[in-house]
């Protein structure tokens, strides 16, 4: 009778112990429905607030020249383009931030 380990036992042990750990594994906290509501709000008010500031800068350029519904056409639209691109772009920085956690890396 000798003391010797089994390696196809130890192997599968090993293996089982890493299942355990990878399924214990909690969240971030980022990943809560909370700081997912707080990214969508976010992105609600970079557009609402180009809107806006689009449609305040058309109104006052057609007050002043008197050419009422050209330039708020007109800056309505850059302000909702420019609301777009400032939700692309905190759209990527939030894809960033979760591609460049150290658990990811990890993995």
């Amino acid at each position: 009778m000798t003391n010797d380990p089994d390696l196809d036992d130890l192997a599968a042990l090993e293996a089982r112990i890493k299942a355990a750990a990878a399924a214990k594994v909690r969240k971030p906290v980022s990943e809560t429905k909370y700081e997912k509501a707080n990214v969508a709000w976010r992105m609600v008010l970079e557009l609402v607030v180009g809107m806006a500031i689009g449609i305040g800068m058309g109104y006052g350029l057609d007050y002043l020249f008197g050419t009422l519904p050209i330039f708020l056409i007109l800056f309505a639209l850059l302000g909702f383009a420019a609301g777009i691109r400032t939700m692309m772009r905190t759209a990527a920085e939030i894809q960033q931030k979760t591609t460049n956690t150290p658990d990811a890396a990890k993995h």
